[in-house]
This record gives structure tokens, sequence and C-alpha cells, in this order.
């Protein structure tokens, strides 16, 4: 049976590098840190399905509204969404909570910040999971010379224009937005009333700009001339991804010292959602090997 994790117990904040971000905790207070990164357009119940069962294998659980998202602080400008400074909120919350170390999971936009923060900190990760997003070091190399996904992500391009995605992304109460989620999406996977929470989430003054220059700051991306990738790290794929091409997971793979693939067969980009018992089930079994 799906657990659902329970909204009632309510979120906290914490102030990280100039910023607050709201998050929700759960598990005991001692038990090993695992941090749980959201995508586009989602927001902390993305992780809805993950949150019981990875608190009752006796992980403490962090799972933040990401910058710019939902109820977190929303910096103007693109330069504040760059991924270094993604990677820090990160670090950030870790600190916050009194851990040197810590596990992190990412799934789409917040894989990508997962496979940074392991590549720019690896003292700080102990183990690494990336659900659907390749590292930022190889998307750019594989893109150009792989056509297909090249027209995969051509909206990544749409979202660099000013104000027009804003426009076009709002109109007619996020309806391309929505659709977006449903129809790239196993039917059934999205509720009426997760549909409504995400449009509630996007509501928020300044939401959808600033969701949008996580994209706007991809020309910005800071240099890293060592992606080595030295955390343990199991890549989650959902097969039928209509955005990214499987190739990128196993481009990935190859920076990591250790890393595996769980290939989830019938399962789109939204993996997390349409599969939750096996994705749960590889997230405990790797995390407490």
């Amino acid at each position: 049976m799906i657990q659902t994790f329970d909204p009632q117990t309510a979120g906290v904040r914490h102030r990280v590098d100039g910023v607050t971000l709201h998050a929700v905790e759960a598990g005991p207070a001692d038990g090993p840190l695992v941090i749980l990164l959201h995508g586009f357009p989602e927001f902390w119940w993305g992780w809805r399905y993950q949150i019981g069962p990875l608190t009752d294998a006796g992980f403490r659980v962090l799972v933040p509204d990401q910058r710019g998202y939902h109820l977190s602080d929303k910096p103007e400008g693109r330069r504040a969404y760059d991924l270094d400074t993604l990677a820090k909120d990160v670090v950030g919350l870790a600190d916050a909570l009194g851990r040197g170390t810590f596990s992190v999971i990412g799934h789409d936009w917040g894989g990508l910040v997962a496979w940074w923060t392991a590549s720019r900190y690896p003292d700080r990760v102990a183990k690494l999971v990336v659900l659907n997003a390749p590292h930022p070091s190889v998307a750019g190399s594989y893109m150009r010379s792989h056509p297909g996904q090249m027209l995969r992500s051509l909206y990544v391009g749409f979202f660099q224009i000013p104000r027009l995605p804003e426009a076009m992304l709002s109109a007619n109460g996020y309806r391309s937005l929505k659709d977006a989620l449903v129809r790239t999406s196993r039917r059934g996977t999205f509720s009426d009333g997760d549909v409504a929470r995400y449009e509630k989430a996007w509501s928020q003054p300044g939401a959808l700009t600033a969701m949008l220059n996580w994209y706007r700051a991809l020309p910005l991306k800071p240099s890293m001339p060592d992606s080595t990738v030295r955390s343990p790290t199991l890549v989650i794929w959902g097969t039928r991804d209509r955005f990214l091409e499987k190739g990128l997971a196993e481009a990935s793979l190859s920076l990591c010292e250790t890393g595996d693939v769980r290939w989830i067969e019938n399962a789109t980009h939204w993996v997390q959602h349409e599969e939750p018992d096996a994705v749960n089930a590889a997230l405990v079994g790797f995390l407490k090997t």
C-alpha cells in the first residue's frame, strides 16, 4: 500500500546563505540525515510517497522547498540560482541541523543539484541517489552529440526568454503546466487534489519567475574542473521519460567512482510518483547498506 506523508505535521524554516527555506522534517532526530530535492515544477509535495518509508527505516528526512519555490524565499535575478548557490543551500541545510555528512536524493532539477553537490562537496555527501536527471557536466555535451535529446530540450531555450514564458505558463489558470504534468505521466498519476496543490504553489508571489530563473541561470554554470562523484551513487530511471534519454544516465554514471543504475520499466519522468513501492525499496536498500 502506498504511504502518503501527512502534511499536517507542518513545516519548519531554516535561514541558509541569506535566504529562508521552508522544509518538512520527519523521522528520528538522531537518524542518518537524508535530504530530498524536488524538481520543476514541483515542491516538497513531490516526495510525499517517499517520506514515510524513509522515516520508518530510521532516517531523519528533510524535504525543502528549494529557493524560488512554494513557501521558500524567492531572490530576484537569475544569478541567485546558479548551481554553486543551489548546492550551498543543500550543505547549509545540513549545517543548520548540525550534520557533517548526509545523503541526498534528487529528482529532475533536484537531481542536477544533487549531482553538483556530490561533486562539489565530496566530504559531505555520504550517499547520492538521482532520479531521472543528468549530471550538469555531461548534459550539454550529450545533447550536442544526440539530436534527439536536443529536440526534447527545446523548451529549455524557450524558458530563457524574458517574461513570455511566465505569461504562457500562467495563462488560463496555469493550464499548460497542469497539462504538462498530466500529459507526460501515466494516467492517474496526479490527482485533481495534487494539481490543485501545485497551482497554489505556482501562484505564490514571484514563484513562477523564480522557478524559471533556474533555467535562465544555466548559461552561468560555474566551472568544475573535476566532476568526479566519489560518493556511492544510485541512479533510478523511468525508461519512458519524454524529456530525457536513457543515455544521459549512462553518461552521468561514467563520472562515478562507484555507481549503479536501476531502470524502472514503464515509468515516465515522474518515476517516484508512478512506482513508489519500487523506488522506496531501492532507496532504503541502497541507503542502509
